[in-house]
């Protein structure tokens, strides 16, 4: 017995297999193995085609099923994880009508902003627990305003899971997770809001029906079920945006428990259990996997955009053709904490939400010819990430969150020993490391949905600690130190 989970990421779309029984992944594979193609037509834009996320679909469920060697009837449950805050557009025939506006695409920040001050800016948050900002109910204004005749064609909006599921099953439906983190689900009324479609004057005959996030979503239908080599009646049983299905892979889901990430952007997710927002909006709040209108369980994202980014610029204008990442991290070893008087703001990756979508920029500062060298550079860029995170769990601590463990995948810019202990140094916090990932979150959360588990208890039992790093008290002065240098440059 399998659970087949997806990661629909902007980058690649990945597959994995997991053994039901075991909880171990059997199988997992990515495509395409270079990063799928994001069309800028105008600066600050970005656009997807969903037709290329079904062909990588197609291609990472071939090959976990080559690898494995399983039929598709022996596959119980699917689970879904995607990109946040797209917008897809289907016609009546479910049709896509235009390229998804994806997660980065920065076009449609004015008419968030528009909505925030109509609705009141007290209001929306009290109600909304964010602003509209840039997310997808604005992005869907943009359309509306800008590209009349592909809106007057629209029959449902979709975030980018929403239209995968309906490709796998024929279904156009969403869920409350997924209204919320496109600003259209009012918390405080626990429906579909009201300020926002009236506001931009949308229709709700465009929104899908709900489903639960764990359960019941719908069936792969006999197309689907040829295209992929499934069996027809498959449940698809889960669905959540990436960073919601990244904290359920670690097993985060009661209040002051965190996840993170730390790849081209970072986050820190952390669940709270009652209704709360940041009064500035510098951090996001959705809600979790597991909110019912019983029990309320928020997750709090704080997001960074220019993280593993800076790292890799550094790698591809700083060091020699050939270092490689580990090199670096073995260079930046070389350096002290807070290298040697250098603070880098990494802030080059676009506006920025905890700086209220200011566009900083990216800087260096405190460089001294005369004593630093390309160790303290290196080491300055990963400081300056985490100091972003710390900037952020600020807020965050500000909102009512305990910050005592931080759960991760063993991945990315986790993969360093000075980004770790640099995090736990600054923040007190204990680093927990697992091996997961999205895709074999999302079988989990299948398996979840579907009944097969009983609870996140039994889905995660086999979840495999690989390191934990204690934060250092002897040295936390020098951290915290070194972090009051950074944030005077801000």
């Amino acid at each position: 017995m399998y659970l087949l989970g997806y990661d629909v990421g902007s980058s690649s779309v990945k597959a994995a297999l997991v053994n039901a029984d075991s909880g171990q992944i059997v199988a997992s594979d990515f495509f395409p193995k270079n990063e799928m193609k994001i069309t800028a037509a105008k600066p600050g834009w970005a656009e997807q085609s969903p037709d290329m996320w079904w062909e990588n679909l197609k291609l990472a469920t071939e090959s976990v099923l080559s690898a494995a060697g399983v039929a598709g009837g022996d596959i119980k449950a699917i689970g879904i994880s995607y990109q946040m805050h797209g917008l897809v557009l289907v016609d009546k025939f479910k049709q896509v009508l235009r390229p998804s506006i994806i997660w980065c695409d920065s076009r449609a920040v004015p008419y968030g902003e528009k909505a925030f001050k109509a609705i009141g800016e007290e209001k929306a948050l009290s109600h909304l627990l964010n602003s509209p900002g840039n997310f997808t109910a604005a992005k869907l204004a943009w359309i509306k305003e800008n590209e009349p005749q592909i809106y007057e064609r629209i029959d449902k909006f979709m975030l980018p899971g929403d239209y995968v599921a309906m490709r796998l099953t024929g279904d156009a439906v969403t869920t409350i997770g997924g209204l919320s983190e496109g600003i259209f689900w009012d918390f405080k009324e626990g429906r579909i809001s009201k300020d926002v479609m009236d506001f931009f004057g949308f229709d709700e005959s465009m929104v899908p029906e709900i489903k639960p996030t764990m359960g019941i979503q719908g069936y792969v239908n006999a197309w689907a079920a040829k295209e992929l080599n499934l069996a027809e009646g498959t449940p698809v049983t889960y669905r959540a945006g990436d960073q919601p299905n990244n904290a359920l892979s670690l097993n985060v889901l009661e209040p002051g428990e965190i996840a993170s990430t730390a790849g081209t952007s970072g986050v820190v997710y952390g669940v709270l259990g009652n209704i709360n927002y940041d009064p500035l909006s510098r951090v996001n709040t959705f809600a979790h996997v597991n909110h019912t209108s019983r029990k309320n369980r928020l997750g709090v994202l704080l997001c960074i955009n220019g993280t593993g980014i800076l790292n890799s610029w550094v790698k591809h204008n700083i060091v020699a053709s050939g270092v490689s990442y580990n090199d670096m991290n073995d260079l930046a070893a070389q350096s002290a904490i807070g290298s040697r008087g250098i603070s880098i703001i990494p802030f080059g990756n676009g506006a920025e939400r905890i700086l209220q979508n200011r566009n900083r920029g990216c800087s260096i500062h405190g460089v001294n010819f005369n004593i630093n060298k390309q160790c303290d550079l290196i080491r300055a860029a990963q400081e300056g990430i985490v100091f972003s995170f710390q900037y952020g769990m600020e807020i965050m601590r500000g909102m009512g969150m305990e910050i005592s463990v931080i759960r991760a995948g063993k991945a990315n810019m986790f993969l360093s020993p000075i980004f770790r202990q640099t995090l736990a140094g600054v923040s007190g916090a204990v680093i927990e490391l697992y091996d997961t990932d999205g895709a074999a979150g999302a079988a989990k959360g299948a398996g979840i949905g579907a009944g097969i588990y009983k609870d996140s208890k039994e889905a995660f039992a086999s979840l495999t600690k690989l390191d934990v790093i204690e934060p250092s008290q002897a040295l936390r002065e020098q951290y915290q130190q070194a972090y009051e240098t950074w944030k005077q440059y801000i």
